[in-house]
């Protein structure tokens, strides 16, 4: 396996080799098998990236290995786990006795954050996918007002049935999730004039949101929207959020866009609603198995447009994003202070 490169500390004139030795970090790099090569991160992206960030890389001992006994033997001697994808993290307290902190290439966690033991930081890549999203999650309410998931499904049927709609200047967008992509597609939305409506856990006042709901007040705003798009994380507080009682309180007209994870809606409550016309329409990137089989009933629902799994990622920019969140936490880590992107592994983010 590729080995980083092990650089000592220098020490400043007339002190003790002791005291003028800098503290250091051991690092094992590792990728799960669904990563694609625009996703890992090599010796070479973490040269370049180390570069915003002088003197970091420097007091880092990296190691590079994918796989299960390159992991172990990482694992062995890491204090700091960079992870890109899933792999078996079963049993860390034995396997990395000297592990303190992982760093996750993903936003959401809710496959790792289970098995993090206590005294062990967690941190994810919450805020890389904003700029991309964002541009995805409005072409999404594009779409779907604009009626595409229509014209898609008469395409193949070569039925010629004209839809005129209306432009987006008025309707109300209502955002699950107010983060890095609901944060963005909520500026790009008001630049059409749309009314946004946000939900999170607390209901905090956000930018470019016009009013925000707590959870529990969910109820209240499903019948205003006009589409929904959800970014949420999979936790036990979102899991199932929308489900049939919830769909039911959609307008007939109503869109959805699902960009966080798939758990959160009821697929086979919203696939009956679409094939029931009670539903104009659905984009949907996340799925709860992936690849998504080609037995899946999804994949002949009407007026419903499916991606896999790719559409707020940055082909260029999401690794040199990760290492901006690595290597600054690396650098709080080396001088004792609070990690970034902190995860409460008991609540999932």
């Amino acid at each position: 396996m590729a080995k980083g490169r092990k650089t000592a500390g220098k020490k400043s004139r007339g002190k003790s080799k002791r005291a003028g030795a800098a503290r250091r970090l051991r690092v094992h790099v590792t990728h799960g098998p669904s990563i694609v090569e625009s996703q890992t991160v090599t010796p070479e992206r973490m040269s370049k990236g180390a570069k915003a960030f002088p003197g970091v890389l420097g007091r880092l001992d990296v190691s590079y290995g994918d796989g299960p006994q390159a992991l172990d033997a990482g694992l062995a001697e890491a204090e700091v786990l960079f992870l890109a994808g899933t792999v078996d993290l079963s049993d860390l307290k034995r396997r990395a006795p000297r592990l303190k902190w992982i760093q996750s290439m993903s936003a959401g966690v809710e496959k790792l954050a289970p098995l993090v033991p206590d005294g062990i930081a967690l941190t994810n890549a919450s805020g890389v996918h904003g700029p991309r999203g964002g541009e995805y999650g409005i072409a999404a309410v594009l779409m779907l007002n604009s009626r595409v998931p229509q014209f898609v499904g008469n395409q193949q049927k070569a039925r010629w049935h004209q839809i005129h709609t209306t432009p987006l200047k008025g309707k109300t967008l209502l955002l699950l999730g107010t983060g890095a992509i609901g944060g963005e597609v909520a500026r790009l939305a008001k630049g059409f004039g749309m009314r946004v409506l946000g939900v999170s856990r607390g209901g905090k006042k956000q930018p470019n949101v016009d009013k925000m709901y707590r959870t529990a007040d969910l109820a209240k705003a499903l019948p205003l929207a006009d589409f929904v798009l959800s970014t949420l994380p999979l936790t036990p507080e979102t899991k199932g959020l929308i489900g049939r009682h919830e769909l039911d309180l959609l307008a007939p007209h109503a869109g959805i866009v699902n960009l966080g994870r798939a758990g959160v809606i009821d697929y086979e409550g919203l696939a009956e609603k679409l094939r029931k016309g009670e539903l104009s329409g659905a984009v949907l990137d996340v799925f709860d198995e992936e690849p998504l089989p080609a037995a899946s009933p999804l994949w002949s629902v009407p007026n419903l447009i499916l991606s896999p799994h790719c559409a707020v990622d940055d082909e260029e920019a999401y690794v040199p994003r990760c290492l901006d969140i690595f290597f600054d936490n690396a650098k709080r880590m080396l001088a004792g202070k609070p990690l970034r992107n902190l995860v409460d592994t008991k609540l999932g983010y």
